[in-house]
């Protein structure tokens, strides 16, 4: 009854979580529908492997049917390891993870697979980064022709890794031989710590990803608060309204914002500091849905 409950409510804010998939894809979906959540994210295989995962069809039909019949969106996310600047010797274990991942979020119904933006590779030339990461992507792209998108997430700037302006994340998407199967992820956590947004210049942070039409592409949103300050370049998550130095007003700027209604928000924050996702999803329902 309380799923239903937030169903009537979901006319604008669609709230949801990472959940796991020790039960199946089809387990993850129903695991969301508890938490009385309208969307999620899972890892598609093993979350610390590149290995090609021969996953069940059946499974992935039955989360596809299952989301399709509850209203509820799902996005994959690649394993930690996964870099669209990978070195030499993982470069084709890394396009053929990344086709993989892109097979088994389409079979689940699932919008796309996030993967987070490259880092720097060589300081002598700072062009070779930019120059492998569109090698990588029209390599996956030019086999893939599936509905599930491939989702470029912006990095907080943490070692080097690139992709924390507005500028790179739509340019790569520009530059490539595919764009058109090129969507974007925002994480609110890493926008405030590479200082793309501090919480007070929101409608700068608006104005200039419309004008570069970002938020045209733009399909995921990473919702989580900071346990760093904005510039820091540290990628530490908190809860949305407990441990965390984003103020709740300027989080609320953003998710409120009619230039990003109607795109999931799905939590990445800790479920083990004193909320529950469960419990966090229903406080955002109740405050901002």
């Amino acid at each position: 009854m309380q799923t239903l409950t937030l169903k009537k409510r979901w006319d604008t804010m669609i709230f949801g979580c990472h959940v796991s998939i020790r039960n199946g894809y089809i387990g993850a979906a129903k695991s969301a529908a508890l938490y009385g959540a309208r969307a999620f994210q899972y890892f598609p295989k093993n979350p610390r492997s590149l290995s090609i995962k021969d996953f069940d069809r059946i499974d992935a039909a039955s989360c596809k049917e299952f989301c399709q019949e509850h209203n509820i969106i799902s996005v994959a996310h690649t394993p930690y390891s996964t870099s669209l600047t990978p070195s030499g010797e993982k470069k084709d274990l890394t396009i053929a993870s990344l086709l993989n991942d892109l097979e088994i979020a389409d079979s689940c119904g699932s919008v796309g697979v996030v993967v987070h933006y490259g880092s720097q590779i060589s300081k002598s030339d700072p062009l070779a980064s930019y120059h492998l990461m569109l090698e990588m992507l029209n390599s996956v792209l030019g086999q893939w022709d599936g509905d599930s998108l491939l989702l470029i997430e912006n990095n907080a700037g943490t070692k080097g890794a690139l992709g924390t302006t507005f500028e790179e994340l739509v340019q790569i998407r520009n530059l490539a031989d595919h764009p058109e199967k090129i969507g974007f992820c925002l994480d609110t956590c890493h926008m405030f710590a590479s200082g793309l947004w501090n919480g007070e210049n929101t409608k700068e942070f608006f104005s200039k990803g419309k004008e570069l039409n970002y938020f045209e592409h733009l399909k995921m949103i990473h919702l989580n608060n900071s346990k760093y300050e904005s510039g820091s370049k540290k990628d530490r998550h908190a809860n949305i309204f407990e441990n965390g130095i984003i103020k709740e007003e300027s989080l609320k700027e953003i998710v409120t914002s009619p230039i990003i209604k109607d795109i999931p928000l799905v939590l990445e924050t800790p479920d083990d500091e004193g909320i529950s996702h469960k419990d966090e999803i229903m406080m955002l329902y109740k405050k901002w849905g």
